[in-house]
């Protein structure tokens, strides 16, 4: 999911009994359904009980300084992310990219790294064109290397 997704996400999103969470996604607006895997399910079951504060937004995320409300469009979640990451102890190498971005493309590339299709990785990440997905191919350099032509093989039967 997309910042812009996971921002608007609604309460009404989230279908306990099928474990799937539906929206329309931001950027695209084409509908998309997700399952709601254990992890993630007991992750948002933790947040609602224990985190969100009590108030009648329908948004799944809400500041958690009062007004409590559904992120600004312009609120800038990067910093709560940066915040959480050190919190959890993770070092992050100076220089390289994180957050929600990141995990989108992290996950591309394990995907593609395992031999997921470009066609369910597009799927996967909601894109409209695989072409949007295409940036991802760089990551997978056991892929690239078995393009590679030997070129003593290619100039013998050349």
């Amino acid at each position: 999911m997309r910042v812009s997704d996971i921002k608007a996400l609604k309460l009404s999103d989230l279908n306990w009994e099928t474990k799937t969470i539906t929206i329309v996604q931001e950027k695209t607006k084409v509908g998309v359904t997700y399952p709601i895997l254990h992890d993630v399910g007991w992750a948002l079951i933790d947040y609602l009980r224990h985190a969100r504060p009590i108030c009648e937004s329908p948004y799944v995320f809400v500041r958690l300084n009062a007004p409590f409300e559904a992120f600004g469009e312009n609120a800038n979640l990067h910093n709560i992310i940066t915040q959480y990451i050190r919190l959890a102890g993770i070092t992050v190498p100076r220089g390289k990219r994180h957050g929600l971005h990141s995990l989108r493309h992290s996950l591309a590339s394990t995907l593609l790294e395992q031999g997921a299709s470009l066609a369910v990785i597009s799927e996967i990440l909601g894109h409209v064109d695989s072409k949007s997905t295409a940036v991802y191919l760089h990551t997978d350099l056991n892929g690239l290397k078995s393009c590679a032509l030997d070129p003593e093989e290619v100039f013998r039967n050349a």
